[in-house]
């Protein structure tokens, strides 16, 4: 999961970019990039691993001048963790274009062979992101025959979006004429539209979560659609076009469970509303599961399951009480490459308060279990606070299947919930009693505000993937590639490699 903004602004937008990628840090805290363009200055880029607070210092910002420009936050999902694969990428022809991208290609191998053999293109990476960013480049410079029109792009799009599956939010800036945005045709990742009045002139913003907007006081206009593209030109005219091709309303529940901020609204749905009817769900099957309850305080685990927790404590009629304390200078457990950093952050993020937790009986409130990794070592920690019972709710349906559009769950084997029953899983937790949510409540959670979108990608909880081309082969092949093993050997692998670079 990844981050991307773009701006066309009426003055300078380094530090409007900077903002934007701070605000959502917690989609990413791999590696972060800006590039900017300015008639004057020309083209200017930074990137690197790290947090965005890092990667940019006052030098960098001074050097990135301009009114046009792109960012990204990025965490590895495909690819490895190098610096070369920090984003926004960049091609020299046509024009020079830069493209930053969130989410994942499916048929990234069958692409990059393409790529390679017959258009006659070179990649330098192993991220699809660059792949992506050739497609659109080759297809633009078949389509184009001087200035790039907004039909070209268009068209360019489109042909994107024949070759390409798999759920992806773009932004990329062609040098001197603009800024495209386009969203894959079943609208899985998130991308939405922003406008700002300058005493000049209008001036718009793109980016993964409305939450950007709202920082940089962009109104809020729309969710790009799926499958449209928006082309925004460095004068500040704006075209649009929807893809000609099918086209399929499904985008990403996991957003709204966990990765989205609770201040956004994707797809015109409210995630803090979302959140807020998940914890009723939750409660109600409570109340079926377990009607006679000892459950004598409701605590969260901080911060994404504070909305659901507080709504189980309210229609259970217990009490709600914060047990524990968030180290905030430690990143997002979920999104750490690998098992063993997992466990180990855990302690250092989390410190139970005693108090809260001594001769009770505890129910732990969470958006969802992924591995268990973290699970196991909350229940551990609310036991050694003195907890009598420790029961543990999941605001989401169990996580049996590989997530293959964006999101870190490409292993199978390494999710908890994947061929286990409740009771196992309960077992292996450490937990008295494990409640999850039912799919169709998550579901009923999520699009209560819109019954415009009739369905969603459920794929990591159904099995079901909504592109249609997932075979067993490809998830027994990209469970080789991306589990935790072959990460930490490419890990291993780049650390040697700059050893004797330094050396």
């Amino acid at each position: 999961m990844c981050g991307v903004v773009g701006i066309v602004g009426a003055q300078a937008v380094n530090q409007d970019l900077y903002n934007a990628l701070t605000v959502m840090q917690h989609r990413g805290q791999d590696a972060a990039g800006i590039v900017t363009w300015s008639e004057q200055d020309g083209l200017a880029q930074r990137k690197s691993n790290g947090l965005v607070r890092d990667v940019f210092r006052s030098r960098h910002m001074m050097r990135l001048a301009g009114h046009v420009g792109i960012g990204h936050v990025r965490y590895p999902t495909a690819g490895g963790s190098k610096s070369s694969e920090a984003q926004p990428f960049y091609v020299n022809s046509p024009y020079g274009i830069c493209l930053a991208h969130n989410g994942n290609l499916t048929n990234f191998d069958e692409l990059a062979e393409l790529l390679i053999d017959k258009d006659r293109r070179h990649l330098s990476t192993n991220s699809d992101s660059e792949v992506l960013l050739n497609v659109f480049a080759h297809e633009l410079q078949r389509v184009v025959d001087g200035y790039p029109t907004a039909d070209n792009i268009f068209d360019a799009v489109a042909a994107v979006h024949r070759r390409c599956t798999g759920g992806y939010a773009v932004v990329a800036m062609i040098i001197g004429f603009g800024i495209v945005a386009f969203r894959d045709p079943n609208g899985i990742r998130p991308l939405v539209l922003g406008q700002r009045k300058s005493k000049s002139r209008k001036e718009y913003m793109v980016a993964s979560e409305s939450v950007a907007l709202d920082a940089l006081q962009f109104k809020r206009v729309r969710d790009v659609s799926p499958g449209e593209c928006v082309y925004i030109e460095n004068s500040g005219a704006i075209h649009s076009r929807a893809f000609g091709g099918e086209t399929r309303h499904t985008p990403c529940i996991f957003e709204y469970v966990y990765f989205a901020r609770p201040d956004s609204i994707l797809d015109d749905l409210s995630v803090y509303k979302a959140r807020l009817r998940m914890g009723e769900q939750l409660a109600g099957k409570i109340v079926r599961d377990f009607p006679d309850h000892d459950i004598d305080v409701v605590i969260p685990i901080p911060d994404t399951s504070r909305t659901a927790a507080l709504q189980v404590a309210y229609h259970l009629g217990v009490k709600y009480r914060e047990g524990f304390i968030k180290n905030r200078y430690i990143g997002r457990t979920f999104i750490m490459p690998g098992q063993a950093e997992r466990a180990q952050s855990v302690r250092r993020k989390l410190n139970a308060i005693s108090l809260e937790f001594r001769k009770k009986n505890v129910l732990l409130v969470d958006d969802s279990i992924v591995r268990g990794t973290t699970s196991q070592q909350i229940i551990k920690l609310a036991r050694e606070a003195g907890a009598r019972k420790v029961y543990f709710a999941s605001a989401a349906p169990p996580v049996r299947h590989p997530n293959v559009y964006g999101i870190d769950m490409p292993a199978a084997s390494e999710l908890i919930a994947n061929g286990r029953t409740v009771e196992e899983i309960q077992e292996l937790i450490g937990a008295d009693r494990l409640i999850y949510q039912d799919l169709h409540g998550l579901i009923r959670s999520v699009r209560h505000g819109n019954s415009a979108i009739r369905e969603f990608d459920t794929s990591c909880f159904s099995g079901e993937y909504v592109t249609g081309d997932v075979t067993q082969e490809y998830l027994h092949e990209l469970e080789l590639r991306r589990n935790d093993a072959a990460k930490q050997s490419r890990h291993q692998k780049e650390s040697r490699a700059s050893n004797v670079v330094a050396l």
